[in-house]
């Protein structure tokens, strides 16, 4: 399906994610944010007078009919990408050299039933699927699948794809307490993996934080600061231990905020088997950490030693720029990167937009 036969079917701009026009910045036409106006204030990125394309591959969004379906509503509302909202979107990525975004939602229907969950994930991925069409240059997305179906999630992947020209798939760091790496999610695995593209693992206020919300009461927003990357470290850690990548080898998972913590403290993970033999029961096809290299990273972690690190244990081609907007985490993402010392000028080019652009398939 073209580009205009899509628009078309789906009558344009549709209510939940409304696009931009030219006439709200000054002029007139169709749908659009490409015009001069929106180009006046875009921030090139260059390493040694060469133009560096951009990809940030953690962005969120929201789509209200969908969260309808589930009686939730969009909260805080810069997750919407209507008029105002998607204008100020496009100023933040323009101010910080941003030149795409790869859109995700944050799984809260993991709960529903099979039918809510068919007909929310239908509207979620057509909403994505239109706001990417409507701004080919500017956002791609992943598409949401009901991963508490595993064979639901796989045709909804398979769609998302091959219907809706979507880039791969957002799922949570756990499913209703069972872990990613559980034999009854293959079904999804094997069609990521089929497909040849990637998964992006983001944890949710359901995953951890719910299960012992005692340890992170207090002050300090430790729900969030330490328990969403505990999540994630948890979720790779079972995906490498319980031999789903040896299942799986060709997949392509990439891990919101730097992978969490194992990336920082991954010898333990080699350690560990070798210390109590008797607690690693299944046979791996090489040590825990050599399975880091074969996985993706957003480079959110904060400071330039922890990007060093990250890089020295995981290497530069497996990192991807991400900024989790539109939460206020960091606005220098790219300079982050371009700061941080011993990368070379083809790491740098890599990790800001390079690895993301072959594995979202975004032309240069």
């Amino acid at each position: 399906m073209t580009r205009r036969d899509f628009l078309g079917e789906s009558g344009g701009a549709v209510a939940g994610i409304a696009f931009i026009s030219c006439g709200l910045m000054g002029g007139g036409g169709p749908t659009s944010v490409t015009g001069a106006q929106a180009q006046a204030r875009r921030r090139d990125v260059a390493i040694n007078g060469q133009r560096v394309k951009t990809v940030d591959v953690h962005a969120h969004c929201a789509v209200p009919e969908a969260m309808a379906l589930m009686g939730l509503k969009v909260a805080p509302p810069s997750l919407l990408m209507a008029s105002t909202t998607l204008a100020n979107r496009l100023r933040a990525m323009d101010e910080q050299g941003i030149d795409v975004e790869a859109l995700s939602i944050n799984p809260y229907w993991y709960k529903a039933d099979r039918d809510v969950a068919r007909e929310l994930i239908r509207v979620q991925n057509e909403k994505l699927a239109e706001i990417c069409a409507a701004n080919p240059d500017r956002f791609v997305a992943f598409a949401s699948v009901a991963l508490q179906h595993p064979d639901l999630a796989a045709e909804q992947l398979e769609d998302g794809v091959k219907k809706y020209g979507l880039r791969g798939a957002g799922v949570g760091g756990s499913v209703n307490g069972e872990e990613l790496a559980d034999p009854k999610f293959h079904p999804f695995w094997a069609k990521a993996e089929q497909l040849g593209v990637p998964v992006f693992i983001h944890p949710q206020a359901a995953g951890v934080a719910s299960e012992v919300p005692k340890r992170f009461q207090g002050n300090g927003v430790l729900d969030n600061v330490i328990g969403n990357p505990l999540e994630t470290t948890i979720a790779l850690s079972h995906l490498i231990f319980e031999g789903t990548l040896d299942r799986f080898p060709a997949l392509k998972i990439c891990a919101a905020h730097g992978g969490g913590y194992l990336p920082s403290y991954a010898g333990r993970s080699d350690a560990g088997c070798v210390t109590f033999p008797d607690r690693c029961t299944r046979t791996l096809q090489k040590k825990p950490t050599e399975y880091l290299r074969q996985l993706y990273f957003d480079s959110l972690v904060f400071t330039p030693e922890a990007l060093r690190h990250l890089v020295a244990e995981t290497g530069p081609r497996q990192i991807v720029m991400g900024t989790d907007y539109p939460y206020p985490w960091t606005k220098t993402s790219v300079d982050h990167i371009l700061g941080t010392p011993g990368l070379s000028d083809a790491d740098r080019v890599a990790m800001l937009g390079g690895t993301a652009m072959t594995l979202l398939g975004i032309t240069s």
